[in-house]
């Protein structure tokens, strides 16, 4: 078995050819200079342009260090990331965005400080950004939306791509559908708590544009949701759903025995009565009953396939490269 490196920096890039060869050198200098052993690993996200190549050159020029892993068409950041972290080899685990927005320079200091206070993540703060107010201003009510939502109280910026996480952390969370921008979240809620934030610096995107629009945020509200409910009842969903399916067709069969007891009642004191059937009262009720029966068949189902899933993140590689 190999012997665990200091370090290991998974970062997932789409069409980014311009600036991988000035990252991957900003990154060996400044680690090599600080005496750690590292690794990194490109993940190639269905480019269209010449980044795979790019990549297979540097795995060549600097082999053992820089790594890559090529997906057959784009399948997202959390697909990478995940990926990514299956493949790392050290102990501690950064993330970064190959646009040279985050900085290289912070890595010996955040590793440093995971040692020193035996964190589980330290997540990048960019306190002073570089983009303009309509990307600033959504962001910001985004993140004090998961705040309040997540119990994560403690991070200012929950989409920096500057994270550090311990190998731990890694290896025992499953990121997928676009659940990267929570990893903190996800990582809170599977028990690791020592999650802390430090203030990095953000640069200005030196080549190409943004790969992200408005539409991340209507989408991050979603995830947000869609990890509250798993975090909640991922693994007994039936106490979602039986709970009020039970609700729904005890009420609907309260109200159906109601309108049956006062037919009779009627009848026995020879007073004027309408047909069970006739009554608004009675097609609630079956309507309750109805879906309270769909909400606790839906559970069961929920039960079965939680009990049975295969993994979820199997994705089509067609090529590595720098891998032993």
């Amino acid at each position: 078995m190999n012997n665990p490196l200091n370090i290991s920096i998974v970062i997932p890039q789409l069409n980014e050819e311009e600036s991988l060869p000035e990252l991957t050198r900003w990154i060996i200098e400044v680690l090599t200079r600080s005496q750690l052993t590292f690794e990194i690993i490109y993940i190639d996200d269905g480019s269209t342009d010449d980044s795979w190549s790019v990549i297979a050159r540097q795995s060549e020029e600097f082999p053992g260090l820089v790594k890559g892993i090529r997906f057959q068409r784009n399948y997202g950041k959390s697909a990478a990331l995940n990926v990514g972290f299956e493949a790392t080899r050290g102990e501690i685990v950064f993330t970064m965005d190959a646009d040279l927005q985050d900085s290289p320079d912070e890595l010996p200091g955040m590793y440093q400080r995971m040692l020193q206070e035996h964190l589980d993540i330290l997540s990048g703060w960019k306190k002073k950004r570089y983009d303009p107010l309509s990307k600033t201003i959504p962001t910001r009510l985004f993140n004090w939306a998961t705040r309040k939502v997540s119990g994560v109280h403690n991070l200012h910026d929950f989409n920096c791509g500057l994270k550090a996480y311990h190998a731990r952390v890694v290896k025992s969370i499953e990121v997928y559908g676009e659940m990267h921008r929570y990893i903190p979240v996800i990582a809170r809620w599977a028990g690791f708590r020592k999650i802390e934030e430090q203030v990095v610096q953000h640069q200005a995107r030196k080549y190409g544009h943004t790969k992200f629009g408005m539409d991340r945020f209507i989408n991050g509200f979603l995830d947000l949701m869609s990890i509250y409910f798993m975090s909640k009842f991922g693994r007994r969903p039936m106490h979602f759903f039986g709970l009020y399916g039970t609700l729904c067709f005890v009420t609907g069969g309260i109200i159906t025995l109601f309108l049956i007891g006062l037919k009779l009642y009627n009848i026995a004191f020879d007073l004027p009565y309408r047909l069970v059937t006739q009554q608004p009262l009675f097609f609630l009720s079956l309507v309750l009953i109805v879906v309270g029966a769909q909400l606790f068949l839906t559970g069961f189902l929920a039960e079965l396939v939680t009990r049975n899933a295969a993994d979820r993140n199997r994705y089509l590689i067609s090529q590595r490269s720098g891998f032993e």
